[in-house]
């Protein structure tokens, strides 16, 4: 019995394609081939731009918190671009541009870099010297272009993945106010780990870390708040449609021909008692973190680890401690970092070695190129600021490149030719 129904389905099916396919298969490759237009002018649109690497040297002492940071990503998201025309975007291959702000640990040091267009440079250089006057910025040349065109191959191999946010971009991780001691408000700086994971590399040793950012806009709160209500309760206000209001109509004829008609408003809000009683602490936290989180600037975020040694002396330690440097900002109840399974270096059967090899070849391609990808999280300016900044004068490690000594301004009155 269900193979004749499945018969009678599937020659229904052939009978409709084989009158219809004229017009089915055009639509099809006519997709295809738009995505792939697309694809072709976002590229050429990139490749034209003119890039710059700049490496910033941190001053021998910085006491200022995270904060100062989080100033600096609030300043960089003044290149939002509004209402890129649709045109432009489909034909041009206009786009958002982004930044990469990179930690890169190897043997001889730790270096800080930001690879931006020429456009913003002022605005990058301006951002930091109003929050870190002393620190030098100079324009370098892309030391990606000193690693070899391809990794893995027979010297190197390398292990990476992105990391992403495990729950929905709503949900806060772990942010630098809560590193702060109550008794003295010291700060644990949460940069620590990674940088004293970063100076104990040895010769031929290279860890890479990639934040890309790019400024956007509110969209993301829609979801945000959806999450945010539905860990209150609350229920989503039911809008009258056109069978509510025939419904009013028809009950208002057998009040009397003299009646008003009275129709119910549209998108009215029920009267609901205060949806906070009865929640439990961790709940309302909960709800005050998706708040604050939504109260400030965001950013697309995809962030990029990439671990690079000699084949024979490859050692996965360094993996894990990198990994859990990341798990100090999650909060169990709200969200916390995980990798990327589509991006871990991690082959599957059949053809595991094969599969593995293809996507070590691609984690490196895509951060050497600073790619985006689509599948980022969303992370506000003080969620940035406490993953990336320059670390406190409390960060002893050895092999950060902090400046020797202090700039200074010239004596005033100083004769001049």
């Amino acid at each position: 019995m269900f193979q004749e129904i499945l018969g009678g389905v599937w020659q229904a099916v052939s009978k409709a394609f084989s009158v219809s396919w004229w017009l089915i298969i055009p639509i099809i490759l006519g997709s295809v081939l738009w995505e792939r237009f697309r694809y072709y002018t976002l590229i050429n649109f990139f490749k034209k731009m003119k890039w710059v690497t700049l490496e910033i040297r941190i001053p021998q002492i910085i006491e200022k918190t995270p904060k100062a940071m989080e100033q600096v990503f609030a300043a960089l998201h003044a290149s939002y671009v509004f209402n890129i025309k649709w045109t432009e975007k489909n034909f041009k291959g206009k786009s958002q541009e982004w930044y990469s702000i990179e930690m890169v640990g190897i043997a001889g040091g730790i270096y800080f870099y930001i690879r931006t267009s020429e456009n913003h440079r002022n605005l990058v250089e301006s951002a930091i010297y109003a929050q870190y006057p002393d620190a030098e910025i100079s324009e370098v040349d892309d030391y990606v272009s000193n690693l070899p065109s391809i990794i893995p191959n027979k010297t190197y191999d390398l292990w990476g993945t992105d990391l992403i946010l495990g729950r929905d971009d709503g949900f806060p991780i772990r942010t630098y106010p809560a590193f702060e001691e109550k008794k003295d408000e010291a700060l644990l700086d949460p940069m620590a780990g990674i940088a004293e994971v970063m100076s104990r590399l040895k010769e031929g040793e290279m860890i890479l870390l990639q934040f890309l950012i790019r400024p956007t806009n509110d969209d993301w709160k829609k979801k945000a708040e959806e999450t945010r209500d539905k860990v209150m309760g609350r229920k989503k206000p039911k809008k009258a449609g056109f069978a509510d209001d025939a419904k009013d109509l028809i009950g208002s004829f057998f009040k009397g021909p003299f009646a008003e008609v009275e129709f119910k408003k549209k998108d009215e809000k029920p009267m609901t008692e205060n949806l906070m009683m009865g929640k439990t602490p961790g709940e309302k936290e909960i709800i005050e973190g998706i708040e604050k989180k939504m109260a400030k600037l965001a950013f697309d975020t995809r962030i990029r680890f990439i671990y690079i040694d000699r084949r024979e002396s490859f050692s996965r330690g360094y993996i894990s401690a990198v990994l859990g440097a990341f798990r100090q900002y999650d909060t169990r109840d709200m969200n916390y970092f995980r990798p990327d399974i589509d991006t871990m270096t991690k082959g599957k059967f059949p053809f595991k070695a094969r599969k593995a090899e293809a996507k070590k070849r691609k984690i490196f391609k895509a951060y050497r190129y600073r790619m985006m990808g689509r599948k980022n999280s969303i992370l506000n300016v003080e969620e940035l600021a406490t993953i990336f900044h320059f670390p406190a004068i409390a960060v002893k490690s050895p092999m950060l490149r902090r400046l020797s000594s202090r700039k200074g301004e010239p004596p005033a009155g100083l004769p001049m030719e």
